[in-house]
């Protein structure tokens, strides 16, 4: 009995030696990402694009996004999902793939907006954003975005703007 024993101790850790090569072998499993501290900005990659009542294929889909290059505000992941706010106040799961890095910028009233050479109100306007469209941001400072459409730049204040905001924009 105890020669059984030492066998299967034996046994045992023999095996435990050829199973930690291919143990150690596997690939692990990549953490989920870090939620964001506070909310980012990205854009809709392309169009159509299913908005989700959660972060799969299994929930039921609550519109979808016509139009490629709308600014969202992330406010929440998970692996491959992201929980986006958009600019009508839209909350939504969408495929982390569907979004691009870049931030743009959206005017989301109608009117439009008159465009600075430099960050002032009395700057002479180098171009107009038209409402309800999209743009480029490059940079903000002091309450001046300065934001690049059709390859024309110009300065607009931050609060012109929807995509600029710290803060979480949907509540």
């Amino acid at each position: 009995m105890a020669r059984l024993r030492a066998i299967s101790a034996q046994w045992l850790i023999g095996l435990t030696l050829c199973a930690a090569p291919a143990m150690a072998a596997k690939p692990a499993r990549p953490a989920l990402p870090a939620p964001p501290t506070q909310p980012t900005y990205a854009t809709l990659k392309a169009a159509p694009v299913n908005a989700r009542g959660g972060p799969g294929e299994d929930y039921k889909a609550l519109w979808t996004y016509q139009a490629k290059g709308v600014p969202v505000q992330i406010v929440e992941q998970s692996e491959d999902w992201r929980r986006i706010c958009d600019p009508e106040g839209g909350l939504a799961w969408v495929r982390a793939r569907a979004l691009d890095s870049r931030h743009t910028v959206m005017r989301t009233i109608p009117k439009d907006l008159p465009l600075r050479r430099a960050p002032n109100a009395d700057a002479k306007v180098s171009a107009v954003l038209a409402g309800r469209a999209t743009a480029l941001l490059m940079t903000c400072k002091a309450g001046w975005c300065r934001i690049s459409v059709d390859h024309t730049t110009g300065w607009a204040r931050d609060d012109e703007l929807w995509g600029t905001a710290d803060a979480p924009q949907c509540k």
